[in-house]
This record gives C-alpha cells, sequence and structure tokens, in this order.
C-alpha cells in the first residue's frame, strides 16, 4: 500500500479511534519542544492496545513508519516524524490502577504525571520522577526519553521508577517485560550473551574511557552519595543496555526505558512509588557565583537531600534584590525531608547565605521560579530568543564547577549567549542559547559548536543528554561519547526489536545529521512568522492543573483538543506561513477554525514563558483573512458596538432600543448567538451624566483623566459615577477628557486593524497632550490602551505616552492618594480577575485596596468565557458557558453568605449576572462608593424624561 489515502482507509476501517490524515491535524504534530520539523503522512489517536496492534500491523505492512507521542514536549526531536503519529494522549490516558501496600500503580502511556501525582497523594505518595513540565508531560514520554527532574537525586531516573511494561512492536507483537528474560523478543538473549564485555566495559566507559580510546574518568551506573560517586544521568543512546547484563538481574524493563519510541510503542506500564515526605522544607543557598554553587552541589549530597537544583542570576535577574533569595550572584536550592534537616544542611554549608523555607506556599513561589526557567531561559536580555538543543548535558557532579566554566568559555569564543541551571547535584546542567538558526553562517555555527560540546562533555566523563534524550539534537554526536563497538550494539539491538525499522527511523540509531530539518526553515521573514516561532513547545497551555497556567488556556481547557491550545494555534500559523501543508495562506480554513474558539483573553501574553501573544496573532490573521470580503455579521455589529451605542445615546433611544434587547431573536438578527440575551444599554450615558453634574471636560494632564470606556459610558455609567466619588472622596480632582475617545479594543479584537488605527489616531488628536495619570475602569479597555495602542502606532510618541499614562481603579488611588484608606467594608470578597487584567495590566494592587477595605478571600482565576464579543458570537456558547463552569461558577457557588461579588470587566459581570444564579456583581468602584460616609450627597442630576 503505497498511497496515504489507501492507508488511510485502512486504518479507519480496523480503528476504533480517530484517524485523521488531514492537513490541519498533520500540521499540530510536525513539531514538539525541539528545533525540528518533520511532516507526518497522518495522525492516529488508538483507543486502547488493540488499537495500538492494528495500526502497527497495518504500518508495517504498508513500509510507513511511526513514532509514539505524548504530550510533545520532547525537546529533541524525537516525537515528529514522517510516517504515522500516534497520538497517545487522547484516549490512552487512564490511571488504571493504584496499590498502595504495594506502592505500585498501574498507567497507560498517554496519563498526564501531575494526574499520577494527585491521584497517589492521599496514600502519602508519589512518582519520584517530576520534569518541570508534569503538568502536561506524560508517563509514556517520560519512559521514553527516561525523564528526571529535581528529585532524582533521592529517587532516580524514570527508569529506577518502572517495573514492567506492555509494548507492542512495529508489526503488532505484544510484549510484557519486566525483569527476566520473559517477554523478550526473538534474539535480543543471544545478542546480550555474545556481546557482555562490550556491556561491561564499553558502556561503563561512556564519557571518555575504555571502549572510546580516551582517558577521561569511566563512571559506573548506581545511586549519587557524595563526591566521587558513580554517574547516574547517563542517558544518551540506549544507555540503560547493560541493565541486560545477568549480574544486573536482566531487567528488560529498565533498558527499554529511554529508546525514544525507536523499539516499539508503550501501551501500558507498571510503575513504583515512593513515599512522600510529610513535610519538606527547602534550603537556598547563595553563593559568590556559579562556579562557586557548582562546585559545592556534590558536597551536599551526603546530607540526603531531595533536591539539588542551582542557577545563577543571568537566569533570575533582579530577584535576589528583591528579597527572593538570599545574597549571591548564585544559589542552590536544596529541598530536605524536613525543616531540622534542611537547618542542618544550611548550617553545614559553604554559604555567603542562605535562607530556609518550611511554608509551602513560600517553597511553592521559589520553585516557580525554577519550574518556569525552560521559558524564561528562551529570552535573552536585550529581546533575542534562545534555543533547545544542548538543553540537558550531564557530567559527574565532582566535574560540574570546572565543566561550566569550560562551557562559559566556550560560549564565548563562539560569540553565544546562554543562561546554564538544572539539577546541580547530579551535574545535569539546562541550558537554551541564542543559536542563529536561520542563515547559512548560523547554522554552520551551531553544528561546529555542537561537535566541541560534545567533546567538552566527553572529556569530563559526561553524557550527551542527562534527562530528556538525544533525539536529532545529539544522536549523531554519540560515537563521540560511546565509540564504534557501542554504536554497533545499539543498532544490532534495535534491529532485534524493530529489524524492519519502521519505528521512529532517524532517532538514536542511523540518525538524521543535527542541522537537518531545522523548524526555522521553512519560515518566511515576516513580522508574525518571528513571533509565532517563539512558541518553543514548552506547552505549558496544555496543562492538566487548572490553577498552574492562570489564565490559559481557557477553550484547550474545555475541548482538550491541541489545535485549541495556544501552542496548537502557534503550530498551524507557523505551518500556514511555511505554505507546506497549509497552502492557502492567509485564507486557511484550518487556521481560522482553531482561532475562531480563541477567546481573545491574552492570558498566554503572561502566562506562557516566553509570552506567546496569540489574542494579537488572531487579530492579525483576522485583519488579513478578511481583507477584501464581506465579513461575518458580528464583526459589524460588535466590532463597531461604539459607534453604534454612541449613535443610539446621540438619537436617545437607549430605552427603546433596550426593551428590543431582550426580545427573543433579537440576536439572531444582529448576527449573533441566539442564546445569548443582549445588554442593555444605560438610559443615560456616563459623560452626559457628569456634564448635568457641573463636571467640565479637561486636558490630559489636568488632575486624573477619567476614561470614559464604550462599557463605561454606556453599558455601565454606574461604575463610573461610583468612581467619581471614590476619586473625589480620595482627594483628586477628576476631569474626563475632550472630545470622542476610545481605545479600539472591539475593532482589534475582530481584526479590523486599520479602522482600530484610524480610532486611535483620533482619539490621540481629542486627548492632547499626556502629563498626568488616566484611569480606565474597564480593564480591558486598559490593556487595549497599554498594550494594542503603542503596538498599533508604534511611529507615533503620543501612543507610548498615553499608554503609560494609563492606571487601572486601585493603582491610581495607590500611586496618587498613598495616604487615603477606603471605606471598610469587612465581608468576604468572591469574583472574577479580568483575564485582560492578569495579562497585561496586573492585579496587586487590587488585592493591597480589597485588603485595606476589609474584602477577604481572593477572587477567580481563569476567564469568565463571554470575553468581550466571544460569548455573543454563533457557535461559541457551549464553550462558554464551559469556561465559566472551570473556575468562576463553582467559586460562586461556594461562596460564604454575604459575599460581595466583584467584577470590574463588564463582560464578566454580564457573565455572572446570566449564569450566576441571581447574582450580581459589582466593580470594584461600586462597593467603596456604596461604603462612604454619607456627606450630604448631592442630588442626582436631572434630565428630561427619553
Amino acid at each position: 500500500m503505497s498511497d496515504s489515502g489507501g492507508l488511510e482507509r485502512t486504518l479507519r476501517d480496523a480503528l476504533r479511534g480517530e484517524v485523521d490524515f488531514g492537513a490541519g491535524a498533520r500540521a499540530l504534530v510536525t513539531m514538539d519542544a525541539s528545533n525540528y520539523r518533520r511532516v507526518p503522512l497522518g495522525v492516529v489517536a488508538p483507543s486502547d492496545t488493540a488499537d495500538v496492534v492494528e495500526a502497527l500491523r497495518i504500518c508495517a505492512d504498508a513500509g510507513v513508519p511511526v513514532v509514539p507521542r505524548g504530550g510533545g514536549t520532547s525537546i529533541a526531536g524525537q516525537a515528529t516524524g514522517t510516517g504515522v503519529v500516534l497520538d497517545l494522549t487522547r484516549h490512552m490516558d487512564a490511571l488504571v490502577s493504584v496499590d498502595p501496600a504495594a506502592r505500585t500503580a498501574v498507567v497507560r502511556p498517554g496519563l498526564v504525571l501531575d494526574r499520577l501525582r494527585e491521584a497517589v497523594r492521599p496514600h502519602g505518595l508519589v512518582f519520584g520522577p517530576d520534569p518541570s513540565t508534569r503538568s502536561r508531560c506524560t508517563l509514556g514520554g517520560m519512559i521514553g526519553n527516561n525523564a528526571c527532574g529535581a528529585h532524582s537525586v533521592a529517587w532516580g531516573t524514570t527508569a529506577d521508577n518502572v517495573a514492567e511494561l506492555e509494548v507492542v512492536a512495529y508489526g503488532g507483537a505484544v510484549h510484557r517485560i519486566g525483569t527476566g528474560w520473559a517477554g523478550a523478543p526473538a534474539g535480543l538473549r543471544e545478542l546480550v550473551a555474545g556481546n557482555l564485555e562490550v556491556l561491561r566495559t564499553g558502556m561503563a566507559a561512556a564519557g571518555g574511557a575504555g571502549d572510546a580510546g580516551g582517558s577521561g574518568p569511566a563512571p559506573g551506573p548506581g545511586p549519587a552519595a557524595g563526591p566521587g560517586a558513580p554517574f547516574t544521568r547517563r542517558i544518551s543512546g540506549y544507555g540503560g543496555l547493560d541493565a541486560l547484563l545477568p549480574e544486573r538481574g536482566t531487567q528488560l524493563a529498565r533498558a527499554f526505558c529511554g529508546s525514544e519510541g525507536t523499539l516499539g510503542v508503550v501501551t501500558e506500564a507498571v510503575v513504583r512509588l515512593v513515599e512522600a515526605p510529610a513535610a519538606p522544607a527547602l534550603a537556598v543557598l547563595g553563593y559568590a557565583d556559579e562556579g562557586a554553587a557548582a562546585d559545592a552541589a556534590a558536597g551536599l549530597l551526603p546530607y540526603g537531600p531531595l533536591t539539588v537544583e542551582g542557577m545563577a542570576e543571568d537566569l533570575v535577574p533582579g530577584a535576589a534584590g528583591a528579597g527572593l533569595l538570599p545574597r549571591g550572584a548564585a544559589w542552590l536550592f536544596a529541598e530536605m525531608p524536613d525543616e531540622a534537616a534542611a537547618r542542618r544542611l544550611a548550617r553545614a554549608a559553604d554559604a555567603l547565605d542562605a535562607l530556609v523555607v518550611a511554608d509551602p506556599a513560600g517553597q511553592r513561589a521559589l520553585w516557580r521560579i525554577r519550574e518556569d526557567a525552560a521559558g524564561t531561559a528562551t529570552l535573552l536580555p536585550g529581546g533575542g530568543l534562545a534555543w533547545p538543543g544542548w538543553e540537558d548535558c550531564a557530567v559527574p557532579p565532582a566535574r560540574l564547577g570546572a565543566y561550566l566554566r569550560e562551557f562559559r568559555a566556550l560560549l564565548a569564543a563562539h560569540g553565544l549567549r546562554g543562561t546554564p541551571y538544572g539539577h546541580f547535584g547530579e551535574g545535569c546542567v539546562h541550558v537554551r542559547i541564542g543559536f542563529d538558526l536561520v542563515s547559512r553562517e548560523g547554522v554552520a555555527r551551531f553544528r561546529a559548536f555542537s561537535g566541541e560540546l560534545a567533546d567538552l562533555v566527553v572529556a569530563h566523563g559526561g553524557s550527551l543528554s542527562g534527562e530528556h534524550g538525544d533525539g536529532q539534537a545529539r544522536a549523531e554526536l554519540l560515537p563521540r561519547m560511546y565509540g564504534p563497538r557501542v554504536i554497533d550494539l545499539f543498532g544490532r539491538y534495535k534491529d532485534v526489536w524493530d529489524p524492519r525499522r519502521g519505528m521512529n527511523p532517524g532517532i538514536l540509531v542511523r540518525p538524521a545529521r543535527l542541522d537537518e530539518n531545522l523548524r526555522f526553515e521553512v519560515l518566511p521573514r515576516t513580522g508574525l512568522a518571528a513571533e509565532v516561532a517563539r512558541c518553543v513547545g514548552v506547552a505549558r497551555c496544555r496543562s492538566a492543573d487548572p490553577g498552574a497556567a492562570g489564565v490559559m488556556c481557557p477553550s484547550y481547557r474545555v475541548t482538550g483538543e491541541e489545535r485549541h491550545s495556544t501552542r496548537g494555534r502557534a503550530r498551524l500559523l507557523h505551518e500556514m506561513l511555511a505554505g507546506e501543508l497549509l497552502p492557502d495562506g492567509w485564507r486557511s480554513a484550518e487556521v481560522a477554525e482553531a482561532l475562531d474558539l480563541c477567546l481573545g483573553c491574552k492570558g498566554c501574553r503572561s502566562d506562557c514563558p516566553v509570552g506567546v501573544d496569540m489574542a494579537a496573532y488572531k487579530a492579525e490573521f483576522l485583519d488579513r483573512h478578511w481583507a477584501g470580503r464581506i465579513r461575518p455579521l458580528a464583526h459589524y455589529t460588535l466590532g463597531g458596538l461604539p459607534g453604534w451605542l454612541r449613535v443610539l445615546a446621540a438619537l436617545r433611544l437607549a430605552r427603546p432600543v433596550g426593551a428590543l434587547a431582550g426580545l427573543p431573536g433579537a440576536a439572531r438578527l444582529a448576527g449573533l448567538e441566539p442564546g445569548r440575551r443582549l445588554p442593555a444599554p444605560a438610559a443615560r450615558p456616563f459623560t452626559r451624566w457628569w456634564e448635568a453634574r457641573g463636571g467640565t471636560a479637561c486636558a490630559a494632564g489636568e488632575g486624573v483623566l477619567l476614561w470614559p470606556d464604550t462599557f463605561t459610558e454606556y453599558l455601565a455609567p454606574q461604575a463610573g459615577r461610583a468612581a467619581v466619588a471614590v476619586l473625589e472622596a480620595a482627594g483628586l480632582r477628576v476631569g474626563v477628557p475632550r472630545g470622542r475617545v476610545c481605545c479600539g479594543l472591539t475593532y482589534v479584537s475582530t481584526g479590523r486593524l486599520d479602522r482600530a488605527r484610524a480610532v486611535l489616531r483620533r482619539t490621540l488628536d481629542a486627548v492632547g497632550p499626556v502629563r498626568g495619570p488616566v484611569v480606565v475602569l474597564e480593564p480591558s479597555c486598559a490593556a487595549a490602551l497599554r498594550a494594542d495602542l503603542p503596538a498599533l502606532l508604534p511611529g507615533d510618541p503620543r501612543a507610548a505616552r498615553l499608554a503609560a499614562a494609563v492606571r487601572t481603579f486601585a493603582e491610581v488611588l495607590e500611586e496618587y492618594a498613598p495616604r487615603w484608606r477606603p471605606p471598610r467594608v469587612d465581608r468576604p470578597a468572591v469574583g472574577q480577575t479580568h483575564c485582560h487584567q492578569h495579562a497585561v495590566l496586573g492585579d496587586a494592587a487590587d488585592r493591597r485596596l480589597r485588603a485595606l477595605a476589609g474584602l477577604e478571600g481572593g477572587l477567580s482565576g481563569g476567564c469568565c468565557g463571554l470575553a468581550g464579543n466571544f460569548g455573543f458570537e454563533r457557535g461559541h456558547l457551549e464553550v462558554s458557558r464551559a469556561c465559566a463552569e472551570e473556575q468562576l461558577l463553582p467559586s460562586l457557588r461556594a461562596a460564604p453568605a454575604g459575599a460581595v461579588v466583584l467584577a470590574d470587566g463588564f463582560s464578566c459581570r454580564t457573565q455572572i449576572a446570566e449564569l450566576g444564579g441571581g447574582v450580581q456583581a459589582r466593580h470594584l468602584a461600586e462597593v467603596l462608593a456604596g461604603a462612604l460616609p454619607e456627606r450630604n450627597p448631592p442630588k442626582e442630576p436631572a434630565e428630561r424624561s427619553l
């Protein structure tokens, strides 16, 4: 069977799971978290082991290669392939069983690690390996890459924690392997028996001695115990192959770990669990520099740490000065079983300064610094980007300081920049390097540097991969580490398992060159291409923990589909710009479909470690997608909302239109979701109230300028009136801008960018010179002025000045009335922090203001799901409501009696009013205004009946 259409039909007929050979499905899996890109024929999401058996049988008969894929967070290219990609996350993600007494669990390969950890936590157990991607990486991927994480000092690698595996080989044969020869493929026992000497000497010589003929140390496997202990991070190649030696118990499952999908597909695993410490404590040790911290790491191992993590100030600039870390320019994070042990370690360590943290919340805050490093290290000072490729080399811990000094010197010699950090207790160093992977000269430098770095690692007795596998990034260099006899044995080992060489070819054995298949080479030199390339595939947007990633990505949390994640959308845009899989360019239906469920929440702007801003990308796509064509009606009704509301107010039609808005079918006539009730415009706009009260328009710079955003002006003027009362009570002089002003938000969110620019230019003309604060009550409008305005008008200096002047309600009180204290409300508070405020503005000032007012309790994270125009557009109602159910609505149901419901965003208040069971949310200004003491309040200014 040579044609992909025939293969697709055969797979569809034989499998119960999904089979998709469409361009969109293929585009989503062309990349993982590496620098590489391989285009597959199709994607299969098997429903169970039987489906995997059939898929591997059919593909083998057709001569089509197969690559298994979990969370797609592999950093060396091993989760991409040119044949059929098996997506094991869709259906094969079960936790089959847990045996607390035996301390084991049975898992399917697509199970996300954090789900396993949550399930066994009530038993006081944990799965030891814990990579920083644990909220989205899968157990199958961890087995494939022999993942480790921070706690491997105490609990070892994934291979150390796997008891049995069910494996399906290319062709469909099923093997159940553990310890002993049961389940082994034919010929494996004979291969081992004929190569005992190579396994005993060549494998242990990895790093420069014996088989490779070098003079470096020859560390062997075993637990780390202190300086000079055996080296435990030899993950490169089939690094566990010597586990098949008779004196090591013929551990078939252990040897299979780290095979990167090149031998077969894991369909079930029995994993070992360990007892979790009841009250671990963290000792943070400060050192003069990175080398000093690295030199000290091995000396901490005899004290029994659970982790010894290291980083330097170039990874966390400003953290020490902010009081988050002890004195020093580099730090070791040493987690200990309890506080007493942490304090003993801190006293014994030869550190400049030390901090012991026993409070769980404080430890989580410190660990977040470390866990975000994979993304943080991608951002170089000055705005450049660094890339994976040399993410996890490892050397014996006693050699780490010397290695890092030489590594920094090698970077400098090549004119490269990178920020090392990692598992210093095991000598494993993560680093992303500012390679130029676009130009011919840059790629040549990448290749030359890679060879020299491999030699440096080997000279220090290390491993090219310390936990994430070699993939395409380093497999070509494995002969420098192992030598010809071991490399030959690797090839024969693969061929025993995979004689037809159909499992993930080009990886580990007979590998592709490290400078082939680079994902950047297919992109045009455009602005959006550079932005889309920022997505390195860390996949925090796919987090399994609702609170782990703040807001992003609401639609992915609802659908669970890769195309609705920030990463998935970035990949589709990447392929659209490349033009190979998605040749329709800006008219691409696949991209339009994926972006349709993007709420524009901007959560990825802050929660993505590399700041991917999908809302901005969506706006540009819609702008180009609909260029020269008639748009959907909603783009005119919702996108032109400020203009429509202004006309209604000028004609004094707010009341009759408001009555019509409540009628069934009104939304359908406007091209909107018929299941939504349209909000009614206010009878009197805010500025008309302001003028009737005697207020005057003023230029920016005369006191505090209160911005009459569209929502405050026409839909919720009560929030504006309340803000005036509070700001004046705080002693601030309040004015409003002269002329018509608008942030352009609705035009941006519907992709009418030229119209948005015109509106913003007119607004800048109306506002005039800005010399003082501009307080914007609607968070989405404040975010648009602060972020979108300077991005859309980069050449207009007025845009930058206005953006810098924008303040939220809480910010302006804190900054310009610092001695004023709000009235005490003294009630619990629940509600929603607007997603744009979370992403662009921050809510620290709001939290402090609420605390001063006695409004206790935190507001909900996530997104309300209405998200401006999103929830009113046709086809979005179900997703919109499901987003609200993720965090917001449960928090309202759990609210204590008498709680104040807060939501500064008009969308959030609208969603709460519709779905909250009669609850009415208010802007913080309204709550504070209602608690102000009565001091002869002015009469409401009269206005003739409308």
